[in-house]
């Protein structure tokens, strides 16, 4: 039984050919479509999600240009992530519930690091759209320091 991180299709349109790849916090999916019946706590490290060339040249407009979030438009089903059950019915023994603080410190130290990249820093485009929808997901829980 294989549980490691498989690609994933579009989180908006399920096109399977994707281009780019974000990884959030697991209290993001609540902000995603169909995220309810999900227990976020139970997710063991970052959800990934994937978008197909088309769909990625939008949300980097949408983050970057007009600064709207696009997690309300991706559906959770499409995201990659692990859950604790899965991990114990691998290994036979339960396991404690995460504790998600240290993961989302570090992934929000992440994008402060390259939102604070002076414009001579060699930052991806790629990667200020995952420090910003990052920082627009945490600021959603009040998670912001």
């Amino acid at each position: 039984m294989y549980t490691g991180k498989t690609e994933q299709p579009c989180c908006l349109c399920g096109d399977p050919d994707t281009a780019a790849r974000l990884d959030l916090p697991p209290r993001a999916v609540q902000l995603m479509q169909n995220g309810d019946p999900i227990a976020w706590r139970d997710i063991v490290g970052e959800v990934s999600i994937h978008f197909c060339q088309s769909d990625w040249d939008l949300v980097r407009d949408l983050v970057l240009n007009v600064g709207v979030s696009p997690l309300s438009r991706c559906n959770v089903a499409h995201a990659s992530f692990d859950l604790r059950e899965d991990f114990e019915a691998l290994l036979n023994q339960t396991r404690e519930e995460p504790d998600q603080t240290e993961l989302e410190s570090r992934l929000l130290a992440q994008s402060e690091e390259v939102l604070d990249a002076d414009a001579d820093a060699l930052v991806e485009e790629r990667d200020v759209v995952e420090a910003t929808v990052v920082r627009w997901a945490l600021a959603e829980f009040d998670l912001l320091s």
